[in-house]
């Protein structure tokens, strides 16, 4: 339906920004946000584990380990106390990996201030109970609205100030829909905003984190594709039939199809599934190269969002019912053993299906297993 013109054209709201924002983790993408805040103009406080890491982003503006010999701005204050970090705080970014989510709830319960919203900056799906991250950081921190922010950017090139876009997602409630320029989503947009850094906003909290938990599957997938010495028409595809199972799995959950067209979905699975920046993509392009799990990363310990997401991603889907081939080769390849090159075959040799899914035409496939 489109707006009409008198909606179209009236003089934007105003939104009060957080004063100070802590951001919880110090890798690559917590300095990253901690830097669009304080380029924003906002207070930031940076909690990190790593002493060394923190000490370097106070006294030298570089954070060594996650984005050595980029300069940071001044005045972000990089600590290891929970309790420093988030004294006065108004607003929470976590951004630590998806699995540790629980431990840093309870890290930040005895210190966090009464009710403020807490945006996820991490995407996942909890292994053990099937859970998005908004439900499990909702079920550890009871009383605080619960978000995500989510989007196509790498850290480095955020920090280094190219033009970024995200989304800035949270459940809107009836208070939020009568003054939305109260609302958490539409007052951490405007705290993060400057001249580089350009967030949206939604109230498709589920929509978003499922792109943000899929997304990284199906760049495992492109990247085992090419690896393996395929190009362009396998990328797209797999792009295009790997978004549609983000769509199918958010539909089902309560989301909505259309956010996953957006930053937060296609944004996002496009960025990842075209550059081995990604982690995700990496893993999968040299495991397509015939490398074995452990010889990846040159041996390094590296932590890969999309190889944990596909466990997770894999179980809820058989849980409710949804088919999702792309993720299923996935997890096929990474955790079940299964040979690379006959796992594909047999995901190109599926039976054929028609697009759009409501026409529901369904034909064996000739070259296909059970032909």
């Amino acid at each position: 339906m489109a707006l009409s013109s008198a909606k179209s054209q009236r003089a934007p709201a105003h939104a009060r920004p957080y004063d100070k924002i802590a951001v919880i983790g110090a890798g690559s993408w917590g300095t990253a946000l901690a830097t669009v805040a304080r380029r924003a103009g906002r207070q930031v406080s940076l909690w990190g584990r790593d002493s060394a890491v923190t000490e370097a982003i106070n006294t030298r503006r570089e954070n060594p380990r996650y984005l050595e010999g980029v300069v940071l701005p001044e005045g972000i204050e990089a600590t290891t106390d929970m309790r420093a970090a988030l004294a006065g705080a108004g607003a929470v970014m976590i951004v630590t990996p998806s699995k540790t989510l629980r431990e840093i709830c309870a890290q930040m319960r005895p210190a966090l201030p009464k009710g403020i919203p807490i945006a996820l900056c991490a995407k996942g799906i909890e292994a053990q109970t099937g859970l998005l991250l908004g439900e499990v950081a909702g079920s550890e921190l009871p009383g605080h609205p619960i978000g995500a922010i989510s989007g196509p950017t790498f850290a480095k090139e955020t920090v280094l100030g190219h033009p970024t876009a995200a989304t800035v997602a949270f459940d809107f409630r009836y208070i939020d829909r009568l003054e939305p320029q109260d609302s958490p989503a539409a007052r951490f947009a405007i705290s993060l905003s400057s001249a580089a850094f350009r967030p949206y906003i939604s109230d498709d909290l589920v929509g978003v984190e499922i792109g943000g938990a899929v997304k990284n599957v199906i760049a495992i997938a492109c990247g085992m594709m090419s690896g393996a010495g395929f190009a362009e028409n396998t990328r797209a595809a797999l792009i295009t039939r790997g978004m549609d199972e983000m769509k199918t799995l958010a539909e089902v959950l309560g989301g909505r199809r259309e956010t996953v067209t957006g930053l937060s979905g296609a944004g996002d699975l496009t960025l990842t599934c075209s550059s081995t920046t990604s982690r995700n993509m990496s893993l999968g392009t040299q495991l397509g190269r015939g490398l074995k799990r452990e010889e990846c990363f040159d041996g390094a310990p590296v932590v890969v969002e999309g190889e944990v997401n596909a466990i997770s991603v894999a179980d809820l889907a058989a849980k409710i019912g949804v088919t999702l081939p792309i993720c299923d080769a996935v997890h096929a390849v990474l955790h079940r053993g299964a040979d690379l090159e006959q796992t594909f075959r047999d995901l190109w040799s599926r039976p054929i299906e028609a697009e759009p899914n409501a026409l529901g035409l369904f034909f064996q496939h000739p070259f296909g297993a059970s032909a």
